[in-house]
C-alpha cells in the first residue's frame, strides 16, 4: 500500500492506523517492536477496504488479538498488523439459548455474559485468556472442554473482503487447531448453551479459577501456554517432559520458566524476544536429547 492512499483512507475511516507503531503493550509477554502499519478497523466497510489494498499490493497481514499467545519481534518494521475495533466486541443473546459474540471480545467476558443470564456450557471459557477470534482459531480448551465443544458457526471475512458464515459441522477440529485457512478473519460465532441454576454455575466457575490459580502463575507477564501436549507421543503432559528435562532455574535475559508451571514461560522484567527465542529453543532441545519428544509450539511466534 503506498503511503498516500494509506493518508486518504485514513481520513475517512472511524477506526484507526498508526505507522511505525510499538506492540509491546499489546502482548501479554510485553514483548514487541514497531510494525510498519497497524489497524485498528471499527466497521466491516473498512476492514474490506483495507483488505483489498493489501491485496492489490501483495503486503500480507497477522492478525493481533488479545496479545495472549504470541510472541513479537522486536524486527516487524516490514509488517502489517490487524486489530479487531470495539464493535467487533459485541454480545447478544438469541433464541434457543444462542449467544452471538464478536471475535475481538476477551472468552472471559463471553462466559460472564453466559451466567449472567443463567446459561451453561460456557464456564470453561471464564479460564482461557484470550478473545474469540483467537480461541476458536487454536480451538483453545481446558479442564476438558474445547471450543469445538460450544461452537455453533462463525462469521468470517475473506482476503478479498468477501463475508460469509461457516457452520461449526465444515470446520474440521484437531487439538490446538482448525482446518480453516490463516487468511480468513474471524468476524462473529455463535454459540450452544443451556439454561441452569446460576448458583451452580457461578461454582463451577469459582473451582475452575481455583485450579488455575494453585497451578498456574497468574498476573505475571507470560504467554500462556508454551508447547502443545505432545499427545501422539506420549501420555506424559509436556511440563513433566520440561520439568525432568531442564533445570527450571534457568534463565536467558529476564525470560525465564515459572516455577508453579513448567510450559510457561515469564518475561521477569525486560526480557527481548531473542531472550525469550533462545529460551524456547534451548527447552525443545533440551527435552529432545533427554526423552527423544520432538516438541511443538502452541506460542506463535511472529518475526
Amino acid at each position: 500500500m503506498m503511503l498516500k492512499d494509506l493518508d486518504n483512507f485514513a481520513k475517512n475511516i472511524k477506526g484507526k492506523i498508526r505507522l511505525n507503531y510499538n506492540l509491546k503493550n499489546h502482548t501479554w509477554l510485553n514483548i514487541g517492536g514497531n510494525a510498519k502499519i497497524f489497524f485498528v478497523p471499527e466497521t466491516l466497510a473498512e476492514l474490506r477496504e483495507f483488505l483489498i489494498y493489501l491485496k492489490e499490493n501483495d503486503n500480507d497481514f497477522f492478525l493481533l488479538g488479545a496479545g495472549s499467545n504470541v510472541l513479537i519481534s522486536e524486527n516487524i518494521q516490514n509488517r502489517i498488523f490487524i486489530k479487531l475495533g470495539k464493535n467487533f466486541n459485541k454480545i447478544s443473546l438469541m433464541k434457543n439459548n444462542i449467544i452471538i459474540a464478536g471475535c475481538s471480545i476477551l472468552d472471559k467476558n463471553v462466559s460472564d455474559f453466559a451466567t449472567n443470564n443463567h446459561l451453561s456450557g460456557l464456564e470453561f471459557l471464564s479460564c482461557i485468556p484470550g478473545s474469540v477470534g483467537g480461541g476458536i482459531r487454536m480451538n483453545s480448551g481446558c479442564f476438558g472442554k474445547e471450543f469445538k465443544d460450544v461452537l455453533l458457526s462463525v462469521q468470517v471475512m475473506d482476503y478479498d473482503g468477501k463475508v460469509y458464515t461457516i457452520d461449526s459441522k465444515n470446520i474440521n477440529f484437531e487439538y490446538r487447531k482448525i482446518s480453516l485457512p490463516k487468511n480468513l478473519i474471524f468476524l462473529s460465532a455463535s454459540f450452544k448453551t443451556f439454561k441452569k441454576d446460576k448458583k451452580e454455575i457461578e461454582d463451577t466457575i469459582y473451582k475452575f479459577k481455583q485450579k488455575k490459580e494453585n497451578s498456574q502463575p497468574l498476573r505475571v507477564k507470560t504467554g500462556g501456554s508454551t508447547f502443545k501436549n505432545p499427545k501422539a507421543q506420549t501420555e506424559k503432559k509436556v511440563w513433566e517432559l520440561i520439568k525432568e528435562s531442564v533445570d527450571d532455574k534457568i534463565n536467558f535475559g529476564d525470560a525465564k520458566i515459572s516455577d508453579k508451571h513448567s510450559n510457561f514461560f515469564i518475561n521477569s522484567k525486560n526480557a527481548s524476544f531473542e531472550n525469550m527465542y533462545n529460551l524456547i529453543n534451548f527447552v525443545k532441545d533440551k527435552v529432545k536429547d533427554k526423552t527423544g519428544i520432538s516438541l511443538e509450539l502452541e506460542l506463535e511466534i511472529v518475526n
